[in-house]
C-alpha cells in the first residue's frame, strides 16, 4: 500500500468495554458536543443578555462499512444485548493507512440504538454495507 500523509486514509476501529472487538468502520459519523446555552434578560440591564450554560448534548455515534468478515461480531454483540441492554464503554480509534492510532475517543454509557444490514438486489450494482448506531452519555476524562 502507497505511503499516504497522516489522516488521508483513514479507518475506525471499535471496541466495547476493551474486550469486544467491533472491528473496523469506513465513516464514523457523530463525534460532537453542544452546549446549550439559556438567555437571561436582567431587568435594568440593556446592553447585553445574561448568557448562562446549560446541558449538554451528545450526538448518536453512525458508523459505516462495506460487509465484511467482521459483521458477525456486531450480530454476535447485538444478540447478547437481547436479554440485558446494559450500557458500556467504548474506545473509538482512528487509524492511517499503517494502522497506526492517529486520535481515540472514550464514550461512557454506551449502548446499540439501530442496527441497519444490507439491501440485497442482483440488478444494482451497489455495494452492500453496514450501519450501526450507538447511543452514549458522553466522552470519558482520560
Amino acid at each position: 500500500m502507497p505511503d499516504y500523509p497522516p489522516g488521508q486514509v483513514l479507518r475506525f476501529r471499535v471496541q466495547i468495554d476493551h474486550d469486544r472487538d467491533l472491528g473496523d468502520w469506513s465513516k464514523c459519523d457523530g463525534l460532537s458536543v453542544e452546549f446549550e446555552v439559556k438567555e437571561y434578560q436582567e431587568g435594568g440591564v440593556n446592553d447585553y443578555v445574561h448568557k448562562l450554560p446549560g446541558r449538554v448534548k451528545y450526538q448518536n455515534i453512525k458508523l459505516t462499512r462495506v460487509l465484511n468478515q467482521d459483521s458477525s461480531k456486531v450480530a454476535t454483540w447485538l444478540s447478547s444485548l437481547q436479554r440485558d441492554v446494559s450500557r458500556k464503554t467504548a474506545e473509538i480509534a482512528a487509524l492511517d493507512s499503517t494502522g497506526e492510532t492517529i486520535a481515540t475517543w472514550s464514550l461512557q454509557g454506551v449502548y446499540p440504538l439501530k442496527w441497519t444490514g444490507p439491501s440485497f438486489d442482483v440488478g444494482s450494482n451497489s455495494t452492500a454495507t453496514e450501519t450501526l448506531e450507538l447511543v452514549h452519555n458522553g466522552f470519558l476524562k482520560s
